[in-house]
């Protein structure tokens, strides 16, 4: 099982190459939630997301001859930058399998950090020909369902309590449960008594799902918090699942979208729906919060398109 001193670890091994980022009080959110809210600006780490924390821990953790060979993964948004990110920095040949519906911003991106990207139909087919080509030769990186990338993306939380000593709670969104796994070991290894809330969109909640059902669950998601579109939870995110102040909170893409209205014309920045359903989240139990508690909300990304805000515009109005 993952610990504090994986994460620990990880940070030391990937602080040359990723950024610390800023954490804020916001005024305007605390009093909207009566309580003391912060925000991690984790969508101002290179490449927009929280990924490169992983990514980098997971390259940096291969054997030289793994490294040579080239690496392989699956993505269909921040993943598949911050992957590529990583093997530009470090010298290491990679190529992301995406879903041919991919968004082009995260296709051009991608490409932009160096990595070759081929299609596949589906993401049901992405994790098949993603062993085939590991099977050809290339090391195969998942994107959440490993050690190295939990306790790699776990480094946020340490930055957190850092800053937040006193935090009594922290909201973190969930796809396939990478981010949450390795935020969890760090909160709770660093600040025991600190609440942490797991946050999915509905036609992406597949952790409550399996919180629900007692097992594994796939789906296919349909939430246009696409970056949250994991088709599984990983088990160890299903199992730690036992630590989280209440099971997972799923919020609709219409209560994400207005949180990210909120955001941006009151913090100034642009969340992903992937980012601002925390918002939307923290909102649903308000009355949980004493007025001096301090809430932190991880804005794990930022990678929305202009045509993605009109779009949802025009759904939610």
């Amino acid at each position: 099982m993952l610990d504090l001193s994986d994460v620990t670890a990880a940070r030391a091994r990937i602080t040359p190459y990723t950024r610390r980022t800023p954490l804020e009080r916001s005024t305007t959110l605390s009093r909207m939630l009566g309580t003391n809210v912060y925000l991690k600006y984790e969508l101002f780490q290179k490449t927009g997301s929280f990924k490169p924390r992983g990514a980098f821990n997971t390259m940096l953790s291969l054997t030289d001859e793994e490294r040579a060979a080239g690496v392989v993964g699956v993505s269909g948004g921040n993943f598949a930058q911050g992957m590529a990110y990583a093997g530009q920095t470090l010298g290491v040949d990679t190529l992301v399998l995406m879903p041919e519906t991919t968004p082009t911003n995260y296709v051009s991106a991608t490409r932009g950090y160096g990595a070759t990207v081929e299609f596949e139909p589906s993401i049901d087919t992405l994790f098949a020909a993603a062993e085939e080509r590991a099977k050809a030769g290339r090391t195969l990186l998942h994107p959440f369902d490993h050690p190295a990338m939990m306790a790699g993306n776990g480094t946020v939380g340490l930055e957190i309590v850092e800053d937040v000593p006193d935090v009594t709670d922290v909201f973190v969104s969930v796809g396939g449960g990478g981010l949450l796994s390795g935020v969890l070991t760090a909160v709770k290894g660093m600040a025991p008594q600190t609440r942490v809330w797991a946050v999915e969109a509905e036609g992406a909640d597949v952790l409550a799902r399996s919180v629900e059902a007692g097992e594994q669950v796939r789906m296919t998601p349909t939430s246009r918090a696409k970056t949250l579109g994991s088709p599984y939870a990983a088990q160890t995110a299903i199992d730690l699942a036992g630590q989280l102040a209440a099971p997972p909170i799923v919020v609709s893409d219409e209560a994400a979208f207005r949180a990210m209205v909120t955001i941006m014309e009151r913090a100034k920045v642009a969340p992903e729906l992937a980012a601002s359903c925390t918002l939307a989240a923290a909102e649903t139990v308000a009355e949980r919060f004493g007025p001096d508690d301090r809430v932190v909300l991880l804005l794990c990304g930022g990678n929305v398109s202009a045509a993605d805000i009109a779009e949802m515009k025009a759904a939610f109005g």
